[in-house]
């Protein structure tokens, strides 16, 4: 059987550079119009009865590369259970192996970064969501290459809670985490909440970098994440259509749901050099986190990103800039792409099961303090 390597599909990405016997080397394609990349999702045919090699060669290069140490790659053969692979980082080359014996089957499988969350598995949680009673479903604008910016709104309390994921497509965890966090607020359990507060979600908010197997950028390049202090319908649609909306419902409480490619653990970020922080606001902050670790193993408050000094914030930023223009309590969740080393599991991972689990936790964290926000 002849080895193949194919990547022509929604979300893949992988170059394929040289088949030499089992010994297989690719490099990570770019983000368009970008320098970004460490997104790779790939196919691997013609597999049965061999022991393969996989090599990244321009790992090393990548947008973050201190996030190769430690991490180990997924593979699936059925496309829906994800498991690590043994992997190895050196001299700027990333190295996993097949050996037939991951899960079933063995002719064909699939790698990525992470596991991936399509756009069809999109689709799929559109149409499973908005089909519920009670929930109201807007597309809020269009991406650069004209697909929808869809939203949720479920409840009609007052405190106005908005949670949004995906800015960078790459991070395919944050889909992952909406998936749950939609399940459960279409649930009983999400009622005593959704009395108090109306909860918008966005679960993908670029489409385009999603389907293109971006990184970090949307389809002209552009990291979402450094354009909300301006965004402009030329290079960051899907921005301003998020915010126009937000602008016109206030903001109590936000969750933007990111993954971090070098820390071990999941962790969230704050806004604390922004000009009009007040200790109020930023003891709300401190109370989710600190309640969130007591009610999940998968949670943690030790490690995270370094804190910006008063007034130094980038207000271009969304948990920044929303801070700031509303008052919001305004929180970045990371979730890794390695494992939370505080409760590992060493078959799985981080994985999408306990990104959804995550985000029931983080509700309910949020629906035990709302009066508070």
């Amino acid at each position: 059987m002849t080895l193949t390597i194919n990547s022509a599909f929604d979300g893949g990405n992988i170059r394929l550079v040289a088949i030499h016997g089992n010994r297989v080397d690719l490099e990570i394609v770019r983000d368009h119009r970008s320098d970004f990349y460490q997104w790779f999702y790939f196919r691997a045919a013609g597999l049965a009865g061999k022991r393969v090699t996989f090599r990244i060669l321009n790992a090393g290069d990548s947008a973050y590369p201190l996030g190769w140490p430690g991490y180990q790659a997924r593979v699936s053969t059925d496309r829906r259970a994800w498991r690590l692979i043994p992997t190895r980082y050196g001299k700027g080359v990333l190295e996993f192996d097949w050996t037939g014996d991951v899960g079933e089957g063995g002719q064909v499988a699939w790698f990525a970064y992470f596991a991936p969350y399509t756009m069809e598995m999109h689709a799929d949680l559109i149409a499973r969501i908005a089909a519920k009673p009670g929930v109201v479903h807007r597309e809020l604008g269009l991406s650069l290459d004209g697909q929808p910016i869809d939203c949720f709104t479920l409840g009609n309390g007052a405190k106005q809670v908005w949670l949004y994921a995906r800015q960078h497509p790459g991070e395919s965890m944050a889909e992952w985490w909406m998936d749950g966090a939609l399940d459960w607020l279409i649930g009983d359990a999400a009622r005593d909440l959704l009395a108090k507060a109306t909860v918008h979600g966005v679960p993908n908010m670029n489409p385009d970098g999603t389907r293109r197997g971006h990184l970090r950028t949307n389809a002209a390049g552009v990291n979402l994440n450094r354009e909300w202090h301006a965004p402009t319908p030329e290079r960051s649609p899907e921005v301003l259509c998020v915010l126009k909306a937000m602008d016109a419902t206030g903001v109590a409480f936000a969750m933007d749901v990111h993954g971090d490619e070098a820390i071990a653990a999941n962790f969230i970020a704050g806004f604390e050099g922004i000009p009009s922080r007040t200790d109020a606001q930023g003891a709300k902050f401190e109370d989710f986190g600190r309640r969130l670790a007591a009610a999940t193993p998968d949670f943690q408050t030790e490690k995270g990103y370094e804190k910006s000094a008063p007034g130094k914030a980038n207000l271009s930023m969304s948990t920044n800039q929303l801070a700031e223009r509303f008052g919001a309590v305004s929180v970045t969740l990371e979730m890794p792409f390695k494992d939370h080393a505080p409760n590992p599991d060493a078959e799985f991972g981080w994985s999408p099961e306990r990104s959804r689990r995550l985000a029931v936790s983080c509700l309910e964290t949020l629906a035990g303090m709302i009066d508070e926000i």
